[in-house]
């Protein structure tokens, strides 16, 4: 289960390390928009997927919430059925679906995870509020 920071589910980009501190600073600057998980992920975690209009705590290597993001759209999709606008909305130097697929495929390969075409994506599209909001009681 992702953790609960200041009464919000919490995400993660990357893995620990330089890696996340490259996307969060890439959401903070307004360039990543856009985010994708492996749904079988969420599966064997019991995460429920989030939902349009839902906040989260965006965290850096320390856990801290340095962001909150408000999500904006939700999808379900193919690995191979990623479009161009969701790569360069992930903005991780990501030309076009064709790039994304291969950066992915290597990045969740050296995971030890296991994808094809047919491999199921939760794509996320949100926007980054002004200011971190905190929900106490939650």
């Amino acid at each position: 289960m992702f953790p609960i920071v200041d009464g919000l589910r919490s995400i993660e980009f990357g893995t620990p390390g330089p890696s996340r501190e490259t996307l969060v600073s890439l959401v903070l600057h307004g360039r990543k928009r856009a985010t994708a998980g492996l749904l079988r992920e969420y599966e064997v975690e019991g995460e429920p997927i989030e939902h349009v209009g839902e906040l989260l705590a965006m965290v850096d290597n320390a856990g801290v919430h340095v962001g909150t993001l408000r999500v904006t759209r939700v999808e379900i999709l193919r690995f191979a059925d990623v479009d161009d606008e969701f790569a360069l909305a992930e903005a991780e130097g990501d030309l076009d679906a064709t790039d994304f697929r291969a950066s992915h495929l290597a990045y969740w390969s050296a995971l030890g995870e296991s994808v094809d075409d047919d491999t199921l994506l939760v794509t996320l599209y949100f926007d980054l509020l002004p200011e971190i909001i905190r929900r106490s009681g939650e």
